[in-house]
């Protein structure tokens, strides 16, 4: 029987949902019925918190403050914003597939001039084209993430169609609740594998019940809820916690009034995550073992070990781009750009023709264990 190592992630999420999956034992690892099991653990490459899809504690004087603004705006005195107590923005960069607000190179870069952290959004109209075009058409016109210390995650803008009248659309754009997670999902794959970072959607508890069908599917995307008052209420299914809200269409700073559920510190981690790799570990047969490293991150990471020790009375005969002798092999990867993925392949020679066998394998403070009987 061949069997896979243990899984986890730093931070929370993948554990969980593998340990509903999977019976975990702590001396053997997952312990499954298939033939061929992958062992996935997720490396954080940095003591920095993880800030996406987490908000940590809200500050007693109602969160970090913020704003948001598009053309509507006009010319925003961002230095005025920041002496107001503004500490971040949201600026409107596209709609749809074909319109990019005139004034998002000023808007955005005075933000970032007057000392806030900002980001820029995108007001989806997903009967117009689907997820992944819109998307791709916000990276490349201002949504692409920037690793520049002062740059949000983009933001997928879901809310009631403004333009019934002109487009003849319902408040869900024409779409199924089917439809439109699926319309989502598209968006924000896209935009994660291309930028490293999960979108921030931003919406209102009663659009995403009614067009989405309440989808607890996006839980890693941190959420910006939409609610004027005093209080942000429920939540749409599938966050604990909201990361941003916006309070009011305008107020004391310009454009819509925001906060930041957490403190500073943290909206300054959400604009600077820590590096991540994904190590995963499949036992192909008694005498093959393979590991993939994928940069899941926003930065090319540098200098990568990956060790691995034979068991069970084997010894490595053959690993391409490795160094190995003996029991022992060590792979090195100068630099791994972003969103890419590398695939070392480990053969052995056991003594015996049975028995349990395997290899450890290590890669930074990951540790995984591929067996086969």
């Amino acid at each position: 029987m061949v069997g896979g190592g243990a899984a986890a992630r730093a931070g929370a999420g993948l554990f969980s949902r593998y340990v509903k999956e999977r019976e975990y034992s702590s001396t053997c690892g997952f312990v499954c019925s298939s033939a061929r099991i992958s062992g996935v653990k997720r490396l954080w490459l940095s003591m920095v918190i993880a800030a996406t899809g987490m908000t940590g504690v809200a500050e007693a004087d109602g969160g970090v403050r913020g704003v948001d603004v598009s053309d509507r705006t006009g010319d925003v005195d961002w230095e005025n914003v920041a002496l107001g107590g503004g500490k971040f923005a949201f600026v409107q960069a596209t709609e749809g597939a074909d319109y990019r607000n005139p004034r998002f190179d000023g808007q955005f870069g005075g933000a970032a001039e007057a000392g806030l952290y900002r980001g820029a959004y995108h007001y989806a109209q997903p009967h117009e084209s689907d997820g992944r075009a819109q998307a791709d058409y916000f990276l490349q016109n201002g949504g692409d993430w920037i690793s520049d210390g002062q740059t949000l995650p983009g933001v997928l803008h879901l809310e009631d169609n403004p333009y019934k009248d002109k487009n003849g659309k319902n408040s869900c754009y024409g779409l199924s609740t089917k439809g439109m997670v699926a319309w989502i999902k598209e968006f924000t794959v896209k935009y994660r594998r291309a930028s490293g970072r999960h979108a921030i959607i931003h919406t209102t508890t009663s659009w995403w019940r009614t067009c989405t069908g309440n989808s607890a599917a996006f839980a890693s995307n941190p959420l910006w809820l939409a609610r004027w008052g005093s209080d942000p209420g429920s939540l749409p299914k599938g966050w604990k916690r909201h990361t941003f809200w916006q309070s009011a269409d305008k107020g004391t700073l310009a454009g819509g009034q925001n906060s930041f559920n957490g403190s500073e510190s943290r909206l300054r981690a959400l604009a600077n995550p820590p590096a991540e790799v994904m190590v995963s570990g499949e036992t192909m047969s008694r005498t093959s073992y393979k590991v993939v490293v994928t940069n899941t991150g926003p930065y090319p990471v540098k200098d990568i070990k990956v060790s691995g020790r034979a068991f069970g009375g084997q010894r490595v005969v053959e690993a391409p781009a490795c160094k190995f002798s003996g029991t022992a092999v060590t792979c090195r990867v100068k630099e791994l750009p972003k969103a890419k993925k590398v695939l070392f392949v480990f053969t052995t020679k056991p003594r015996k023709a049975k028995g349990t066998v395997g290899m450890n394998i290590t890669v930074g403070s990951v540790k995984l264990t591929l067996k086969a009987r």
